[in-house]
């Protein structure tokens, strides 16, 4: 069945001439809205996949968190458990975070065993974001409008910052976002619910970011299915922390519940103190501005932006620094909210300044069929009109749309406002991610990268290796794989303070002195402080029976010949 924003055009009930519909800019062909957002996706793709796996030939990726994602995806391919050692002696990762949809990307790992195979599919859902966005920007604002969206989004440090750091469960959910955002945008409200839907399956919060969506829809379109599209995403996201998450948790809980631990002694005391915790320290603050900079803050005009709050929110009042600021992959998923915001609040803007009295545009809605004019008479402007009681309303602002002039003032001020979108844009790239193209380092190896390469293909395959952090994902492939020194204790996250930690038992030690390169992040070492690593490394080869096979430029080979004291022999 045709829906009024299903067809090309309109026929007036009096006049018999075609008009365009409200979400249909006039200078755009349907060829050109086909191939414009495809073609940004294919650059973009070739953007992020550049830059994701030049890091990981860099040695920049990282057993936590490339390795432990390629870990579970690798046990998905095998038809197995995500059990990812990384994580934790027989830790499964669906006791860590409630991610099961990673396991699509299964049959293509299958077909390519290794990290790039998920660095490159992440880059591919994060482009291909980009398609819905640019289309509805081609649709209501033109086709330079749809230019500036794409380049806003693609460059928007959101998703640079998540492209450019390893691989997360959240690449799947921008593009779900991103076409259940168009979705809503066009007022297909059941194609928005079922491409929100499969948030539940990526991430136990982005339930919460499902009922925002079903709040939109109760508010916007039919109440009963927002309604039930908000309980069903509550009733998920607490299904997921409350009893998934903690059945398969090796010790019994959430997580991750101690980020949002109780602050300040009582449930009174913290929702008193909840609007002020969510601004300091300073850098919450800043960070909730650069979230909607990218849009030049016009996205907050538009009521699409309250499906950011439920992810604001917990990363606001979190108790780790790492949710706070703008690195790392925590807002990709706020980036399509971010544009769908901004194609909505410039397409109000320009309706509304077609609809205000004395226009042209709103003389030509007196030609409009009026609200009582008989559904008779509508279906012969449209076949499906006596079923659309919203036909009128929808028609009237066609008209209005097609009166609109394009050097009018309201056509001035989308123009300056695009403008603006692409002046932050470009004032704010350097500064993230995508700005490693234009680095040297970026396209130079490394004499300390070719040594620890080196070592790296010495260990066999199939073998156990604890490896440092940035050596990790190196191996994950091809080999069983922990942190070296041991992290996380006991599948315990956030300790980090032991002074004394288990003794290693894998077959092969690889550690590297020596911290690589990792702009724009810190450069350092990870999860213990270097002296604490290094006196690690001496008591294995002192204590637990490893030796020395080689060492170059400060990467260190050992392999455990012999049983060291109170270390059990295999033969």
């Amino acid at each position: 069945m045709r829906t009024f924003s299903d067809n090309a055009a309109v026929v007036d009930a009096h006049t018999k001439t075609k008009t365009p519909t409200k979400t249909q800019a006039p200078d755009t062909p349907a060829a050109l809205r086909t191939f414009l957002p495809w073609g940004w996706a294919a650059v973009l793709f070739l953007l992020y996949a550049t830059v994701a796996v030049r890091r990981h030939q860099l040695l920049r990726t990282t057993g936590y968190d490339l390795g432990i994602f390629e870990q579970a995806v690798r046990a998905y391919a095998q038809l197995r458990a995500p059990v990812v050692p990384l994580r934790g002696e027989g830790f499964n990762l669906l006791g860590d975070h409630f991610h099961p949809l990673i396991a699509v990307l299964a049959p293509f790992y299958r077909l390519w065993p290794s990290p790039v195979c998920l660095l490159v599919a992440q880059a591919a859902l994060l482009a291909v974001a980009v398609v819905p966005l640019a289309r509805w920007a081609a649709r209501v604002l033109g086709r330079r409008a749809a230019h500036v969206v794409a380049f806003g989004y693609g460059a928007s440090w959101g998703i640079a910052s998540a492209a450019a750091f390893d691989f997360h469960e959240v690449a799947l959910a921008v593009p779900l976002l991103a076409f259940a955002l168009e979705a809503l945008g066009r007022e297909r409200w059941r194609q928005a619910v079922a491409w929100g839907a499969p948030l539940l399956l990526v991430k136990e919060d982005l339930g919460l970011t499902l009922a925002a969506l079903g709040a939109y829809v109760a508010w916007k379109g039919p109440r009963r299915l927002g309604i039930a599209t908000a309980a069903a995403g509550v009733a998920g996201s607490l299904i997921e922390i409350k009893l998934l998450l903690p059945a398969f948790n090796p010790g019994g809980g959430y997580a991750h519940g101690g980020n949002l631990a109780d602050a300040h002694g009582s449930l009174l005391a913290d929702l008193a103190f909840m609007p002020l915790d969510a601004l300091r320290p300073d850098v919450k603050a800043l960070t909730l501005v650069l979230v909607f900079a990218p849009s030049a803050l016009i996205a907050l005009r538009s009521p699409l932006s309250l499906l950011a709050v439920p992810t604001l929110a917990w990363r606001m009042l979190s108790e780790n620094s790492f949710h706070w600021g703008t690195a790392f992959h925590y807002s990709a998923v706020l980036m399509p909210i971010v544009f769908a915001g901004l194609i909505d609040a410039l397409g109000r803007y320009r309706d509304e300044a077609a609809a205000a009295p004395g226009t042209p545009a709103a003389a030509a809605t007196a030609h409009a069929p009026a609200a009582d004019t008989p559904a008779a008479d509508v279906r012969t402007a449209d076949p499906s009109a006596g079923r659309r009681p919203g036909l009128r309303r929808w028609a009237a602002r066609a008209h209005a749309a097609r009166a609109q002039s394009t050097r009018g003032p309201a056509a001035r001020h989308v123009r300056a406002s695009l403008a603006t979108v692409v002046a932050v844009t470009v004032v704010m790239l350097p500064s993230f991610p995508l700005a490693q193209l234009a680095q040297r380092a970026t396209w130079h190896t490394t004499g300390h990268i070719e040594a620890a390469r080196a070592l790296l293909r010495q260990i066999p395959d199939g073998a156990t290796v604890a490896a440092s952090n940035r050596l990790a994902p190196q191996l994950t492939s091809r080999c069983q794989v922990v942190i070296f020194p041991t992290w996380p204790v006991e599948g315990r996250l956030y300790e980090y303070d032991r002074k004394r930690l288990p003794r290693p038992t894998a077959e092969w030690i690889i550690h590297d002195r020596q911290a690589p390169a990792a702009w724009p992040y810190r450069t350092g070492h990870w999860p213990y402080p270097p002296e604490q690593q290094l006196a690690e490394l001496e008591e294995a080869k002192r204590s637990y029976g490893y030796e020395v096979v080689a060492q170059r430029d400060g990467v260190t080979l050992l392999h455990r010949t012999a049983a060291g004291p109170g270390v059990r022999s295999k033969r």
